[in-house]
Formats: structure tokens, sequence, C-alpha cells
């Protein structure tokens, strides 16, 4: 009988319990209450309890008391009715922008994808693994679903047009005003061979990965011992490569990968890295010098003002859609909810008639 591996098993368990489900129950309930209306959406009275024990849970896990955890929960009520509603904005303009259909695509790679890290056959195989495990695939996958479907409107309607918006007069402006941030960082190009823990016993595993960093750097082919080892699906396709990345981000991002190579040149291979999936084993195939020459790049520009702009953008975009949007907030909820909600209105000269 197969299991789910302990890493898939925590990250699955984590998305339930720490990651908002933001759930709301749309069908109409003699016994519910409704907190409140956004357009032809409601948020529910059950739907923010069943928020908040999943918060509160979240927090007893990462070691709180449970009444401790209550009464932290329970003080922000407020600001989290106002993120499900700001929320159910977001679900109500994605069915506008129709991306639906984009968003369960990549939801059904994604499962598919970990069907085959943890090596099932089917889908099926898979959901009735996490069954097993007390996990429920489709509460996982609208979960994801509705966190990838948020994310998908913010892309689309405002980091792609904050990204695009500037003209070339305007690159060239903020760049000639920027110099510093567009010199040319130290990069690095990766391979790696991946030792997969899942059915393996570790020590099996580690001696494996003793074996192939003495024959790797006594002599050895990287490439042919990646293709007649690697754990990795697509190894025989890539050859272990994995990319060019900027040290300095790399070690910010993945910073045992990035204390791994340190000081490694070119050829070179790191010390096995192990985490809860399985081995790494990191070959340096190419490292570049930092310059301190600026060099203009129209993507990195845009991406540097992209970050500038995009919390302010956010912010504009969120307050656009309570403004164009009919909410009416329950009377007992509305002076906890309000002052979070239209913070941001406000903070402008302009009122708005639903706070």
């Amino acid at each position: 009988m197969k299991y789910l591996r302990p890493a898939l098993l925590l990250t699955l368990a984590l998305v339930v319990m720490a990651v908002p489900s933001m759930a709301q129950e749309n069908e109409a309930k003699v016994v519910d209450e409704v907190v409140a209306a956004v357009n032809d959406g409601v948020i529910t009275l059950s739907g923010v309890k069943r928020e908040v024990k999943e918060q509160v849970d979240s927090l007893v896990k990462d070691g709180k008391k449970r009444e401790d955890a209550q009464k932290m929960v329970d003080e922000k009520q407020g600001e989290l009715i106002a993120n499900l509603i700001n929320e159910e904005l977001l679900i109500q303009k994605a069915k506008e922008l129709g991306v639906e259909k984009d968003v369960e695509a990549n939801l059904n790679a994604r499962m598919v994808q970990i069907m085959k890290q943890q090596n099932f056959k089917t889908l099926d195989a898979l959901y009735e693994a996490m069954r097993k495990e007390g996990l429920e695939p489709d509460e996982i996958r609208d979960i994801w679903r509705r966190q990838a479907t948020r994310d998908e409107v913010i892309r689309r309607d405002v980091q792609a047009k904050v990204y695009w918006e500037a003209t070339g007069a305007d690159l060239k402006k903020y760049y000639d005003s920027h110099k510093e941030k567009f010199s040319k960082p130290e990069t690095v190009t990766l391979s790696e061979i991946f030792l997969n823990f899942a059915g393996q016993a570790p020590d099996a595993v580690q001696a494996k990965a003793k074996k192939l960093i003495e024959q790797a750097r006594g002599g050895a082919d990287f490439v042919k011992l990646v293709t007649d080892n690697s754990d990795d699906q697509d190894a025989a396709k890539t050859k272990g490569a994995i990319g060019s990345f900027p040290v300095a981000d790399f070690e910010k991002q993945f910073p045992q990968f990035g204390a791994a190579i340190k000081n490694l040149k070119v050829g070179d291979v790191a010390e096995p890295i192990s985490d809860d999936v399985g081995i790494h084993i990191l070959h340096i195939d190419t490292r570049t010098a930092a310059s301190n020459e600026s060099q203009f790049d129209e993507d990195a520009v845009r991406r540097a003002i992209l970050e500038e702009k995009f919390p302010d953008a956010v912010k504009k975009y969120m307050a656009k859609l309570r403004e164009d949007a009919y909410i009416k907030i329950n009377d007992t909820y509305r002076p906890i909810v309000s002052p979070v909600l239209f913070a941001d209105e406000r903070t402008t000269a302009k009122p708005t008639a639903k706070n």
C-alpha cells in the first residue's frame, strides 16, 4: 500500500490548516446569518466561524495555547471578515475575466506533478492515499483553486498592466535615474542529481550520494551521472540543468543551497544537500563575476518599476472593486469591519458611501 511522503503530507496539511480556505456558503441556509452581501454573493456566519476555527487550529499547531490563539483571532475578526469580502470580490472578478479555465488547467497540472513526485500511476491512486491520511482532495483542490484564482486576477489586472504601462521614454528615464540597480550581478549556472527518499532507506540514499560525489570529483562525466542516476522525472531531457541564477538572490531564497555552493568554482561539486524530499547534488556549470558597469535590460527595468508601484496599485485596484460593488455589511459587524475594509478609501479626500 502506498502512502504519501511525510514532506508532502505536511505540505498538504499546512495548506488546509494555515492557509485561509475563504470558503463562503452562497447557498441560503435558514439557520445561517448573512454577515455581508457582496453583489450577488454572501459572507455567512458559518463561513466566518469556519475561518476562525482554521486560524485558531493553525496557531495551536504552531505552539500557541488554544485560549490564547482564540483570543488573538477574535481580536482580528473585523480584519478576517474584511479579507473574506475582498476575496469574494476577486472571485467574482475572475468570472468576469474568464480565468476559470486557465486556473483549472494549472490546478490539474499541479496535481499531476504531485502524482508523479509521489510515484503514483493515477490521480485516483493519489487521492485514495490522501484520504487515508485524513486529507480530502476536493477540499484541498478548492483551497488551491481559490488561491490561484485570486493570484491570477491580480496578475492579469494589476501586475501585467503596471508592467507594460511604462513607455520607452519612461524606461530610459527610470534606468538613467537608477543605474545602480542594474549593474551586472554575479551569476551561477547549476545542474543537479536528485536522489529521492521515497521508497528508499535514507542510509542507502546517502551512501549512493556519497559515491556519486566521489565519482564526479574524480572526473566522471556529470551529465552521464545525471542520466544514469537522477530520480528527477525529466532528467533525461534536462540533463540535470536547473538554470542560471544571480548568486545573491539564490543565497537569499535558498540559504541551504547557497551555502553549499559558496566559493565553489566551475566544475566543482557541492556537498550533498538533504531535505524532506531527498538529496540534491549540485554541479557548478558556469560562474560569471559581478560587474559595476550598468546594463540596460528592458525586463529588469520593468520589473523594478513594478516592484515600486505594485503595493499602491493593488490598494487602488481593490478600492475600485469595492467602489463599483454593492456591499452591505450586517449592522452587528459593521463597526469592526468597515474601518478595516475601507481603510484605504478613508485616507483619500473622496468619501465612500459604503462605510
